[in-house]
């Protein structure tokens, strides 16, 4: 057996007590509850639980996926933010549809969202950018991203020059920063267990509001 296998077959999922879950008591709407498993999910010291895996297709069709942050969840939906031009903009530009994935193993649980993606507005991004850090904007400023870098030292000048004009402009805008907003069609609440009996509860939207249903697991 490899290393690798070995340290694959050695690992254990949920190596910690995990949260009870009756879907029967789940509030009407999906928003409602992310937000209290979101807030369960810090307050269990879940690291990064604002991360999530992004998932887009290019206009072949062909699927991509990585990890962006979170930056609100409300009526209008799940929000991130990236530049227009960078992969997942322009996938975003061919197909506004998306599938996000949210696991804080701290507590067995995932949440699944799928539907139409929409762009906020030029000011709902400015304002989106410069509410968080320096370095935020800095490599706001950088830009060129998921074009092809010639070497890391272009990217040290690059990002020192950014910083330096983050640092000196903290209202520096970056057009290209623009805010996404996934409007959810479907949103699945995964509930782990130790015994394998997972609880799934998946919210459905109709014309007449939210349909909820259980899944096997």
């Amino acid at each position: 057996m490899t290393d690798f296998h070995h340290a694959l077959r050695s690992l254990r999922v949920w190596d910690t007590a995990l949260p009870s879950f009756d879907p029967a008591s789940a509030p009407p709407e999906p928003l409602p509850l992310f937000h209290d498993w979101f807030t369960a999910a810090v307050t269990a010291g879940q690291t990064e639980p604002h991360t999530l895996s992004l998932a887009t297709a290019d206009e072949d069709g062909r699927p991509d996926v990585r990890t962006v942050m979170l930056h609100d969840a409300d009526d209008r939906g799940w929000h991130f933010a990236s530049h227009a031009g960078s992969a997942k903009g322009r996938q975003l530009a061919a197909r506004p549809e998306a599938a996000l994935g949210f696991y804080w193993p701290v507590q067995g649980r995932q949440v699944r969202i799928r539907g139409h993606v929409t762009t906020g507005t030029p000011e709902e991004a400015y304002e989106d950018l410069h509410a968080r850090t320096t370095g935020a904007l800095a490599a706001a400023l950088v830009g060129r991203q998921s074009e092809v870098l010639d070497s890391a030292a272009a990217l040290a000048e690059a990002s020192e020059a950014a910083w330096r004009r983050a640092e000196a402009e903290p209202d520096a805008p970056a057009p290209s920063w623009t805010l996404y907003v996934v409007e959810p069609a479907e949103v699945e609440f995964f509930q782990g267990d130790a015994r394998r009996r997972h609880l799934r509860l998946r919210y459905r939207r109709t014309t007449d509001g939210w349909t909820r249903e259980l899944l096997w697991p």
